[in-house]
């Protein structure tokens, strides 16, 4: 199907129950995951405000370690094209590159907020919750390979990785606006 033509009533129907299921997928993974990591033996030590914020933002280099991964490889991809080495000024991006570039896109849409979450969860957390910041990343960045790898399959598939990055986002900033309030 082009990128064009519409699915029908059905195929839309089946299409937004592939990404319930995905999503319901998205977020066990997700809380398992959190899980585990918050009762294991691992532990972050008491920091100040600044080792706090030092520490996110190390942590938060895997999440610009991926920005520089898929903005490379849209960069190779476009290099290589006919169609694509122009620059997307002139034309849309070609079948073969589209995929890259929207997940590059959402990529970027993702990272901004993540890394803004996890900056001013780091003013709040104290002790062990430290513990979320690398789990939030860890999530983040499972949550993007399979967002890429179920891109091409469609909504049903991408929603899963889309699912294990947003909503730990989602959850971390409601999480940090509780915790400005209380602890301010």
């Amino acid at each position: 199907m082009g990128s064009s033509e519409s699915l029908s009533e059905s195929a839309l129907a089946a299409e937004q129950w592939r990404v319930v299921r995905s999503v319901a997928a998205g977020l066990m993974a997700s809380a398992l995951i959190a899980a585990a990591v918050w009762w294991s033996p691992f532990r972050v030590p008491d920091m100040s405000l600044a080792e706090r914020l030092a520490f996110t933002l190390r942590t938060d280099l895997a999440i610009i370690a991926w920005l520089i991964f898929v903005v490379g490889r849209v960069a190779t991809l476009r290099f290589y094209s006919t169609a694509d080495v122009r620059g997307s000024a002139y034309c849309r991006p070609s079948q073969r590159l589209a995929v890259d570039v929207a997940v590059m896109q959402n990529s970027f849409e993702q990272a901004v907020i993540a890394i803004g979450v996890h900056l001013v969860l780091a003013t709040v957390l104290i002790g062990r919750e430290m513990i979320l910041i690398p789990v939030l990343v860890a999530l983040h960045i499972v949550g993007r390979i399979a967002f890429r790898l179920g891109y091409p399959a469609g909504a049903g598939a991408r929603a899963f990785g889309m699912s294990m990055t947003f909503h730990p986002i989602l959850l971390s900033a409601l999480l940090a606006g509780a915790l400005v309030l209380v602890r301010a």
